[in-house]
């Protein structure tokens, strides 16, 4: 009948027209992903995306027929009724490392992702770029803190868990003292009148730490007492009287016996000689700390230099720091010697495009990417280059290309609609 071919061509345009908007929709999504990709073309470690489509249902016009002794088969009649977002895929492959020469950037050459971390909350990230905070710590231009294995007791890596990673004196695992020094100078009238050989009623008191096996510090006390009528010496009267020797006295808590000894110095200044030369302190369940030297032979007593005594007991200073192409971070300490002071790890997972874009050129675990499976770089088959940055991923051509296509297809899908509509047009004018 009349009527149901007009119906039913009505239908077909509708359907078109309906075809042809969910082209749009995707087209525009397709577009709005270009236009995020090319936005982060200079964004470090970006990972770009990707849309891909696929048809809806198929409205089925007339179904299939097997062969029979007369007749072959015949195939379905289908109609599609337009496409729809498949995925929107994250690609994580690898962009250009670009190097920078900044000791606290750093590329990853492989698998992996950097953790850092917010408080309890854990992101992982391929932008390298670190910094110090004022505690020391390495953390992203955001503040979160990057995660490692730091040092145990004996120093070594601890491995058992993560913790933030610090490039401080802190970080350093002093060794166990073995030589306590005291030297600079020290004013002679500070302890008499050097006119009359009168001693003062003062001492020179400094703190100090001494480290047992495991490195921990014992807060430690040296105190030059004043000395006695004995201790001056007016070797030649008409010159003013010398300090002939002083008794010191060293105290650690923890270890509750106080150390003394004397220096001796001579008519100069210097130092002739200290009794005793080497000391035990015994700091209970955190063992035995023999000192082989007490080193006082620099002290001088000269009223014409600054006073500027000091004493150490080991305690070595962080000077510099390097790190390694697996995450080692090394310093350079004082004394010369190259320490571990922790080590960057690395997250992989069984579906890297799983995980969750959380801005900040950060990505959260999701359901679909597996779990963290955290190590080291060489665990990870991977390296870390310092002085480095990997650069987003995005091909600006390949880009380019795909904003062309999103284009048109809009465009085509535009002039569907606009067809429908010029066919329903004249539908409607067949009845004039």
């Amino acid at each position: 009948m009349p009527e149901d071919r007009l119906k039913t061509g009505g239908i077909i345009m509708l359907r078109s027209m309906y075809a042809a908007i969910s082209g749009l929709k995707n087209f525009q999504t397709k577009l709005d992903v270009i236009g995020n990709n090319i936005s982060n073309v200079s964004t470090y470690g970006f990972k770009k995306g990707r849309v891909t489509f696929q048809d809806l249902l198929s409205q089925q016009v007339s179904g299939a027929s097997a062969p029979s002794f007369n007749r072959g088969g015949v195939n379905p009649q289908q109609v599609g009724l337009g496409s729809k977002i498949a995925s929107i895929d994250t690609i994580t492959e690898q962009g250009n490392l670009q190097t920078t020469g900044r000791s606290l950037d750093l590329a990853i050459s492989g698998d992996g992702y950097f953790v850092v971390q917010d408080g309890f909350n854990q992101y992982f990230t391929r932008a390298g770029n670190f910094y110090l905070d004022r505690d020391g710590s390495l953390v992203n231009a955001d503040g979160l803190r990057l995660m490692g294995y730091g040092l145990d007791a004996n120093g070594a890596l601890d491995k058992t868990r993560l913790q933030k990673l610090t490039i401080n004196e802190q970080a350093i695992h002093q060794p166990m003292t073995k030589f306590i020094t005291l030297t600079g100078n020290l004013k002679p009238d500070d302890f008499i009148d050097l006119a009359t050989g009168t001693a003062k009623a003062g001492n020179f008191t400094t703190d100090f730490k001494i480290f047992d096996a495991n490195g921990k510090g014992h807060d430690a006390t040296i105190v030059l007492d004043t000395p006695t009528s004995s201790q001056i010496d007016p070797a030649d009267p008409s010159k003013g009287y010398y300090v002939k020797s002083l008794t010191f006295t060293i105290t650690a808590a923890g270890d509750g016996t106080p150390h003394t000894g004397t220096i001796t110095f001579k008519p100069d200044g210097t130092v002739e000689s200290i009794t005793p030369t080497s000391d035990t302190f015994n700091f209970g369940a955190d063992g035995v700390v023999n000192i082989q030297n007490l080193d006082f032979d620099t002290l001088t007593l000269l009223s014409n230099m600054p006073e500027n005594a000091d004493i150490v007991g080991d305690v070595a200073s962080l000077d510099s720091f390097s790190i390694g192409s697996s995450g080692e971070i090394y310093g350079v300490l004082s004394d010369g010697s190259v320490q571990l002071l922790g080590q960057i790890v690395l997250s992989q997972f069984n579906n890297p495009g799983g995980l969750t874009k959380a801005g900040s050129n950060l990505f959260k675990a999701s359901a679909n990417s597996g779990e963290p499976m955290i190590g080291t770089a060489i665990d990870a088959g991977s390296t870390i280059q310092p002085g480095a940055l990997e650069m987003s991923n995005v091909d600006l051509s390949e880009e380019f290309t795909g904003m062309i296509e999103a284009q048109r297809g809009f465009q085509a899908n535009a002039r569907v609609i606009t067809t429908s509509d010029q066919i329903l047009q004249e539908l409607v004018d067949l009845k004039r």
